[in-house]
């Protein structure tokens, strides 16, 4: 592992990403997105991304040249079609849009269509959430849970994600995969060789496993058994009936450059607050935290999460040497 500074591991990032049919403004979208990852401890949805991302980019599984297309078909509906380029610029170039329009309808939905992996869904709301806004946001993506009952795999694992501002204070910011575990903390294990708990995942056969590499080949399981699942298909509705976007069974994998591209989706609804509380939200909200914080072992979510990143604006972040090897090599073209 080597101690590596933010500034130096965006810079890597944006190198390997132009060097695989990307542009730079693009690249620089999804370095900032990688970088955050590894900067709040979450390596899954990190640069160690970055390697799948360059192989479908430069296999036109993703379009790295691609601008998002922004509409605004009704007064408080955005629109960005993604054109099978990289989620993140098309959510930035999304949210400029959004905060122009909330301004005046207190509340927005913005649908991404034709798009790709989105990382961190936490951190997507948590830019409306530090301006003052509450946020939700939805994800699909390519199958990884079978229907509740069924065996074969029909939904992705449809990460679910909430953000809420505080007075003078980092703002509270929940998010999770539907399914028991992210599909991207099996994948680690599965290329790290190692086991994962039971529980998470069963085989292609619908059996019950613990080994990451039939896992990644079989189904997981949702988060709550039967509600869960029912969770997993309003995202799935959310993410990809309603913005005209392939479903989980239709999508291709982010893992691969092989297929078309995955054209999954994204949806988020930005809140106004104060427009609804007749001004009373911030002071609401103090009263829950502190009725929250009060308690000895109890923290509000994301807190873990913006120590980390603390941390590691400080003193950087720990990469495996041979990603960084490889990551550097790619760089170079």
């Amino acid at each position: 592992m080597s101690m590596t500074h933010l500034s130096d591991l965006h810079e890597l990032a944006v190198e390997v990403l132009v060097a695989s049919k990307t542009s730079h403004e693009n690249a620089a979208a999804v370095a900032r997105a990688l970088v955050k990852a590894d900067a709040d401890g979450i390596p899954s949805h990190g640069v160690s991304r970055l390697p799948a991302y360059a192989d479908q980019a430069k296999a036109g599984k993703v379009d790295g040249f691609a601008t998002p297309d922004v509409s605004l078909p009704k007064t408080a509906s955005v629109r960005v079609d993604a054109r099978s380029g990289f989620a993140y610029p098309a959510i930035e170039a999304g949210t400029k849009a959004v905060l122009d329009a909330i301004k005046t309808t207190g509340i927005v939905g913005m649908a991404i269509g034709n798009s790709h992996h989105a990382g961190v869904a936490g951190h997507h709301v948590e830019t409306f959430a530090e301006l003052g806004y509450l946020a939700l946001g939805f994800s699909n993506s390519p199958a990884g849970i079978a229907p509740w009952g069924g065996s074969r795999a029909i939904y992705g694992t449809n990460p679910v994600a909430f953000a809420c501002p505080r007075v003078d204070a980092a703002p509270i910011v929940a998010d999770f995969s539907t399914s028991k575990v992210a599909r991207g903390k099996i994948k680690l294990a599965a290329d790290k060789g190692e086991q994962i708990p039971e529980g998470w995942a069963v085989d292609a056969n619908g059996a019950p496993t613990i080994d990451a590499k039939a896992a990644m080949g079989g189904s997981l399981l949702p988060m709550g058994d039967a509600k869960g699942a029912a969770l997993v298909m309003m995202v799935e509705i959310l993410a990809a009936s309603l913005t005209g976007s392939n479903h989980g069974f239709e999508a291709s994998s982010f893992f691969d450059d092989k297929g078309g591209p995955p054209h999954i989706g994204q949806f988020f609804i930005v809140i106004d607050p104060e427009g609804f509380s007749d001004g009373h939200f911030a002071d609401r909200l103090s009263l829950l935290s502190d009725a929250i914080l009060d308690q000895d072992g109890t923290r509000l979510p994301g807190q873990r999460r913006f120590d980390i990143r603390a941390t590691s604006a400080e003193m950087g972040v720990d990469i495996p040497d041979a990603l960084l090897d490889e990551l550097r090599a790619r760089a170079v073209g």
